[in-house]
């Protein structure tokens, strides 16, 4: 059985997206500009009758060290000067956004992401947060989270916040082991994590994530067993155990070690089935693509009433379909289309001084591209779709099926009368699954280094 795994590991073991948007972002045909950017996000919020809310999502992209595994947007500064300025810009992109709009916006889910959004004080944050609130109504039932540094984030941070509205906290925790920590940068304690937890629980947060990544430098065996074990002692809500992307290429910090510190793909796999099982025994529950939960979190309730929904800030119980990126590099997602902003803090704020929003690009969906991400998510929320219905077929269909026999044959999927099932084996190759339907990726395969490895 393990020589058939590994014979599937090698074949399957490809670069390929992680299709947080389809298209992926190096397939948009940048067909689309500023002005129709605009037209499409006004048609999206009128046709949802201002009722459906919209998400929102945040880039603070500071960070006072370089963590050089992380493939995020970010920009390295101690200078903690920047960042009443920089949420000024901030705010101004949201007030532009908020003037296209018919009525105030309802604001069904809000993250901060980055960068480490916990280099700003909890008095910025707060000042952020209060100015985008003016402008919006913020839902009863609204999803505020952001994502923190164990090591920066204070009792008062999980305190205003809290006050804000926040449920949600996600640590970026990693790994746990020492040597890992050193080789990756990204040096924190145990007692730092036990710390910032254990504050977000007398803050009253509902719901706490730990990110986790396997497939780092100098990860083992041994060592995915001691990080999985020190998180269950801790029991978050959710847990994020991520496949590494190496990527040097695009991220050159990622240089900073061999490759040949990397684990060999097969051991790769491993670690996360061995951390995969940990947490099972432990009481969490398989959620989509490398996520768990305990049947507590509302995520589970989610994926039990097929309300998992996925978007460029992972796994929501959320859905809407808009959602406005703000900050460095955001991308916003009308459902019809997408917008990129610029990606380096000058340009950003520079676009801004002329009241310009900050666009470098965008991509209009076709109809095709529309039926297929639909495709798409529900096999990375659901593990299964249907293409019965005249309103969910397109003509690649046809060729995506042809692609997926292989897949079949090698017991990854089932297929049902009008559509496809994802077996148990095949749940660690859904991006490669995926890839079956992508008509862009199929008809012109990259010439150059785009993705990770799928595996």
């Amino acid at each position: 059985m393990e020589t058939k795994t590994n014979k599937l590991i090698e074949k399957y073991n490809v670069a390929g997206p992680r299709y947080t948007s389809y298209p992926t972002v190096p397939y948009w045909q940048e067909n689309l500009t500023a002005k129709q950017w605009i037209q499409l996000l006004k048609q999206t919020f009128n046709e949802s009758n201002f009722t459906e809310g919209i998400s929102l999502y945040i880039h603070l992209p500071f960070c006072e060290s370089l963590c050089t595994y992380c493939g995020c947007n970010k920009h390295i500064t101690k200078n903690h000067a920047v960042e009443q300025p920089h949420i000024n810009f901030i705010l101004k992109e949201w007030q532009l956004y908020v003037q296209l709009l018919a009525q105030k916006p309802i604001i069904k889910e809000l993250h901060l992401g980055g960068g480490t959004p916990t280099f700003f004080s909890p008095q910025n944050l707060k000042y952020l947060i209060e100015n985008i609130a003016q402008s919006a109504v913020i839902a009863p039932n609204a999803e505020l989270s952001f994502e923190a540094h164990p090591g920066n984030t204070t009792l008062n941070h999980l305190d205003v916040l809290h006050q804000l509205g926040f449920s949600r906290i996600s640590l970026g925790v990693q790994d746990f082991n020492p040597i890992v920590q050193k080789a990756i940068h990204r040096i924190q304690s145990y007692e730092q994590v036990v710390e910032a937890t254990e504050n977000a629980r007398k803050s009253n947060y509902h719901s706490v994530n730990f990110d986790l990544i396997y497939g780092l430098p100098f990860q083992t065996i041994d060592s995915m067993v001691e990080t999985i074990n020190k998180t269950i002692q801790l029991r978050p809500e959710r847990i994020a155990l991520y496949s590494y992307a190496h990527i040097p290429w695009l991220k050159p910090s990622q240089r900073g070690y061999d490759e040949n510190d990397l684990p060999i793909p097969k051991t790769k796999r491993l670690l996360y089935e061995v951390g995969k099982d940990l947490l099972l025994n432990a009481g969490y529950v398989e959620i989509g693509m490398d996520h768990f939960a305990l049947k507590t979190d509302n995520l589970y309730t989610a994926m039990q009433r097929k309300k998992l929904h996925r978007n460029f800030m992972g796994y929501t119980n959320a859905h809407t379909k808009l959602m406005i990126g703000l900050g460095v590099s955001s991308i916003s997602d009308s459902w019809n289309a997408f917008a990129q902003n610029v990606k380096t803090v000058k340009e950003y704020e520079s676009l801004l001084n002329q009241n310009q929003l900050p666009f470098l690009k965008g991509h209009e969906l076709t109809q095709e591209d529309l039926i297929i991400r639909k495709h798409i998510l529900n096999i990375m929320c659901h593990f299964e779709t249907d293409w019965s219905m005249p309103v969910d077929y397109c003509n690649h269909i046809a060729e995506a099926v042809k692609k997926l026999k292989e897949l079949v044959i090698d017991g990854l999927i089932l297929f049902t009368e009008n559509g496809l099932k994802v077996t148990q084996k095949g749940v660690p190759f859904v991006r490669n699954i995926c890839m079956a339907f992508d008509a862009h990726l199929l008809r012109k395969a990259p010439q150059t280094n785009l993705f990770s490895s799928t595996v």
